[in-house]
Order: C-alpha cells, then structure tokens, then sequence
C-alpha cells in the first residue's frame, strides 16, 4: 500500500512539473495576504506572519510550504504596502517566490473597497538528483529542470465589520518554460473567490461561516466551507472540510492583543490520500500600531 502512495505522489510531482499548482492554505482567514494581494494594509495595522504547512504528513515526498510576509496601512490609511515570500516543495519539485504587494483603499458608506497588485519573481527547480531510478542511465532523468519568471497578480476585497468578499488572481503572465529544446507550460492560472460574514449571537460570541472557491484550468473546482466561533475577538475555534473529501479542526489566539497564533489539523477522508496522512498547519503573527492613523480596536477581518 505505501507503495501505491509513493507512485501517486511521483504522478502528481510529474505532472506539476508540467503544470505548477498553488500551495494550499486552510488558514486562508487569518492571513488573506496570501491569496489576495488586495488586502496589504487592509485592516489599518503593521502586520508581520510567517506559516508553515506539512501536507500528508508520513507520505514519502509530502507537500512541504512555508511563507512569511509583512504589510503596513500608509498615507492616513488609503494604502497598502507589503512582501509576500513563499516556498513550496513537492518531492523533487521546488519553487521559491518573492513578491511586493500594493493596495488602494476607497472608503464607503459602510465599507472599505480595496484593489491589489503584486510583481515579483518565482524560482523554479525541478532536481531528479533526489530520486531513486531504477535505470540510472535514463536519459528522462539526467540533470534537472529549472528557471526564473517574473509575476504579476491582481486582487479586489469588499468588507465591513460584518462581511468579507475577495476575488484574486495571483499569478496572471504567461507561464510558458523552456529547458533546451523542450518547451512546456510551467504553470495554469487559479481564480479565487472568498467569501465570509460574521453573525452577532451577543457581546461575547460572533459565528463566522466562511467559504473558498479554488478554480484552475484542466482541473475541478476546489471548495472549502468553514465555520467558525470567536470568543470576545480574541479567540476562534471552527471546522471545515475541502471537497468533502478532508476534514479538519482550526483553533487560532490572539494573546496581549497583539500576539497572534494559529494552528489547522486536517485528516484526510479514503477518497482523497487516506486518513493516516494527517495535514498540520502553523501561523505565527503580530500586529501592532506603527503610526498615529493606525487604528487601535481590533477587526473581524
């Protein structure tokens, strides 16, 4: 049987070496930033996170992710600036990317209109000096792939304190590849639609129902619903499942009202890789007022 996994994870390492796909995120709530270039400076504070994410953990060759990233409200909070750095490896396959996000807020009545972009580079790194060949003289697997693209992504969020709407494309350039004399798609381009909206049951207790619409083309739409429950702003614990095929508990803090911790447990369901291959997820962050226009009370989003 493991030998079953460690084949249907080489299939999906070849195949992203043909069409690279986005790192999953299921705490995509606590830090927006990492699919929506719209929300650098959203919530009118400094903002410093790191993540890290072990995918399938006890799979040979598991999805690894780490990102940390940093963004700040500027000029009287109209707009927003920030880095954005991740690395995602899958088996052999390895892409580090680097981005600079900017947003522009407009004020409505009730709401805060903002419109992203980000520019950046991704490295790419294919290195088949870490497998094992059964007929080492192959010439299929002599050497590696690799290279460099640039990276351009647009995003727009519309929320208040009671709602939150955001649709992304991170990665919009031609993602075409050449290695010698081979030329393939090095990556297809993913849609996101979020949405979330938080219910006041008192002064104590807020529900917050989430849901994420992942699209890419050649591949079924992804959907992640959650539902989470939030204690005096400082606490959340919530559920969730992606495709109904994964399961999994978030808890996340927020500690001397600047101190932010995040913690996601996935267990997969037989439909997917199985439930032995449990998924961990870890967010670390702090926020604080850096300027006089900064604000001082705490947001939903």
């Amino acid at each position: 049987m493991k030998n079953f996994y460690v084949s249907l994870l080489f299939l999906l390492v070849s195949t992203c070496a043909f069409a690279q796909q986005d790192p999953l995120y299921t705490q995509y709530l606590l830090n927006p930033l990492v699919i929506n270039p719209a929300y650098a400076g959203l919530n009118n504070n400094f903002n410093i996170m790191v993540g890290y994410r072990t995918q399938w953990t006890g799979l040979e060759g598991q999805p690894k992710t780490f990102n940390a990233s940093a963004h700040t409200s500027l000029v009287n909070n109209k707009v927003g600036a920030g880095i954005l750095v991740t690395n995602d490896q899958i088996g052999n396959l390895k892409t580090t990317e680097a981005n600079a996000t900017f947003s522009y807020k407009l004020n409505l009545e009730t709401s805060i209109f903002s419109f992203g972009m980000q520019a950046g580079v991704q490295s790419f790194r294919n290195d088949y000096s870490s497998l094992t060949i059964l007929d080492p003289g192959d010439l299929a697997f002599t050497g590696g792939e690799q290279g460099t693209r640039i990276n351009m992504g647009v995003g727009a969020i519309l929320k208040s304190e009671k709602y939150f709407i955001g649709f992304s494309v991170p990665r919009l350039l031609p993602t075409t590849f050449e290695n010698g004399d081979e030329q393939f798609e090095l990556y297809n381009q993913h849609f996101y639609l979020m949405g979330a909206y938080v219910y006041y049951l008192n002064e104590h207790i807020r529900l917050k129902p989430s849901l994420l619409l992942r699209g890419v083309k050649g591949a079924p739409a992804a959907v992640d619903f959650a539902f989470h429950v939030n204690f005096n702003q400082m606490h959340t614990a919530g559920i969730f499942t992606r495709n109904f095929n994964t399961y999994g508990i978030l808890l996340q803090t927020l500690l001397a009202e600047k101190y932010r911790f995040g913690y996601a447990f996935e267990i997969p369901t037989s439909s997917s890789v199985g439930s032995q291959f449990t998924t961990h997820e870890l967010t670390l962050g702090i926020l604080f007022s850096a300027f006089s226009f900064h604000e001082r009370s705490f947001s939903n989003f």
